[in-house]
């Protein structure tokens, strides 16, 4: 259930798209909705909704990624595709086996380049450069009408929900991709600290800056475990890539001050801005100075990735650990582990002097999407397959064939006549299926059956009773103290592939943020450095790219 984001180095984001800037050999047009005379007539289509399956058996092709088979199960024989024979009468054909995801993205630049056939379904990671690339190939077709036609209501509803999470794939007003639906909420920051440090220092929740302020200090100065103060930096942070990240951030620092640094925020107008040249990112750079000068923050920060961060918390050095609400499945057991009697709670993200509060939130519950070939003969059979598992398999009900898992032998079983979901228990277990779409699951479903659980409710449905014995109880708190503040999260809206100033000169801009942010915050430039840093941005294209990124947000979000 934890969500570790894979961030991937800016040098390969900037190489891909140099790629898309110098392949002037993509088409210039993208296919339509219209799926032309190979694919299968509606009638067929329908009957196979109407019916539930494919009667008889079509043949697809598409992209599966390698997963560890038991059972004597092969890619070309194992019970997901069994299963997907006998419950929808689909089967697989010509379909991708690739190694690892970089040699997905070197095949499917490569074919892009080539003009190679691809699957019928393609899975497209979250990147919008890729994304832009398949777009403009022109071997897709635009997904439109199929997904009014056919897609389940569950879908209908969040997409209509959440607008935005048709930003990356709509191109001259039509949609192309189709979204692969995530957890909401699962990683937005919160705060994390020692909370035997807390009862032991009789410490209140901090509900302001000013308050957090006192508890570091304490911390550090009167140590309830007895270290020396220069043994003691509180806020463990990474100041190495970004700081707006997913683990050891500063999004909830810079909120109090009214703005989220490196993401595109709304400003007063609905306008996009950058938020890290908004004025709030000074006036927190100027406590983080003050908090580096406290020895709040280690000076080894800036050489701290996400994990080196947390192993600061989890060594018992550091009282304050920014991080989601799955910080109890990691790395909390490495801090029980590490330290004797140590304990830890989650709270909420203080207000700032003026009462300001303000966290990241860039999840509206899509984890990938896949896209559909201009020549597949079965468009909507994607829509089928997604339908059934998130009907089904999200959220089981009780006393159906997914009431303890997906498959019988695999990931559940019934052993001394007992269901169970075990796996020291159950000989050969797996719960890795090569699902085209990935797991289904329903975007609000988690972090609901959480705070249900942390509010003393029973559970009662299959999936509740599942997070209630796989789920730690400072999961279901540490989710109801999210949702509690769903009011303060910034969404980052730009989710589009690089503008044209971007690919010149965002890498040397994004450079120039990190140095002087962090000479700010480790004492070498004064704050008023601050103000020249933002004179700069805009003059060497930060102003070009805020109008580049705003006419894309236009071209989009247009109704």
């Amino acid at each position: 259930m934890v969500k570790f984001k894979k961030i991937g180095s800016f040098l390969m984001i900037m190489t891909m798209i140099t790629l898309t800037a110098c392949n002037g050999s993509t088409k210039d047009t993208a296919a339509t909705g219209d799926t032309g005379s190979k694919n299968a007539s509606s009638s067929e289509a329908d009957a196979a909704f109407a019916k539930g399956k494919y009667d008889p058996p079509i043949e697809i092709s598409s992209v599966l990624m390698p997963k560890k088979y038991v059972q004597g199960d092969t890619k070309e024989n194992n019970v997901h595709d069994r299963w997907m024979l006998e419950t929808l009468g689909i089967k697989h054909k010509d379909t991708w086996y690739p190694a690892s995801d970089d040699q997905y993205r070197q095949k499917l630049q490569l074919s892009i380049a080539s003009g190679e056939k691809m699957p019928d379904f393609v899975s497209v990671p979250t990147n919008a450069v890729l994304t832009n690339q398949l777009i403009d190939s022109g071997q897709f077709i635009a997904i439109d009408d199929l997904f009014e036609k056919y897609a389940n209501q569950t879908l209908k509803d969040h997409a209509k929900e959440h607008p935005e999470l048709w930003y990356p794939f709509t191109k001259d007003g039509k949609k192309y991709n189709l979204p692969i639906m995530e957890y909401t909420d699962n990683d937005d920051t919160l705060l994390w600290l020692r909370e035997d440090w807390m009862e032991k220092l009789n410490l209140q929740a901090p509900k302001t800056i000013a308050d957090l302020e006192n508890i570091m200090d304490k911390f550090k100065n009167q140590n309830p475990d007895g270290l020396a103060p220069k043994d003691v930096f509180p806020l463990a942070i990474s100041l190495k890539n970004n700081t707006n990240t997913w683990m050891g951030g500063l999004d909830w620092l810079f909120g109090a001050y009214g703005t989220i640094e490196e993401q595109w925020n709304k400003d007063a107008n609905g306008n996009l801005e950058y938020g890290s040249i908004n004025p709030g990112a000074k006036q927190a750079l100027t406590k983080l100075n003050e908090w580096m000068n406290k020895g709040y923050i280690h000076t080894d920060a800036a050489l701290w990735d996400e994990g080196k961060s947390a192993e600061s918390w989890t060594k018992g050095q550091a009282g304050v650990l920014p991080g989601a609400n799955w910080v109890p499945d990691w790395p909390a057991p490495d801090l029980i582990k590490n330290v004797k009697g140590a304990k830890y709670k989650a709270y909420p993200v203080p207000a700032g002097p003026d009462g300001l509060m303000g966290t990241k939130w860039q999840n509206s519950g899509v984890n990938a999407s896949i896209m559909i070939n201009k020549d597949a003969k079965h468009p909507e059979a994607i829509f089928l397959y997604y339908n059934y598992l998130l009907d089904n398999l999200a959220n089981p009900k009780a006393g159906s064939p997914y009431e303890y898992g997906f498959a019988k032998g695999y990931d559940w079983d019934v052993i001394d006549g007992k269901p169970t979901s075990d796996k020291e228990k159950i000989k050969g277990f797996s719960n890795e299926f090569p699902f085209l779409t990935g797991p289904a699951r329903i975007p609000s479903l988690y972090m609901e059956t959480l705070v249900k659980l942390a509010d003393g409710k029973k559970p009662e449905t299959p999936y509740e009773k599942q997070m209630a014995e796989f789920r730690k109880p400072e999961n279901w708190a540490a989710a109801k103290i999210v949702m509690s503040q769903m009011d303060i999260r910034k969404q980052n809206y730009f989710t589009g592939a690089a503008t044209p100033t971007m690919i010149t000169k965002w890498n040397l801009l994004r450079q120039s943020e990190m140095e002087t942010f962090n000479k700010i915050i480790y004492g070498q430039l004064p704050a008023d450095a601050y103000d020249q840093f933002v004179t700069s941005w805009k003059a060497n294209g930060g102003d070009q790219i805020t109008k580049e990124v705003n006419e894309w947000f236009k071209s989009v979000s247009a109704k």
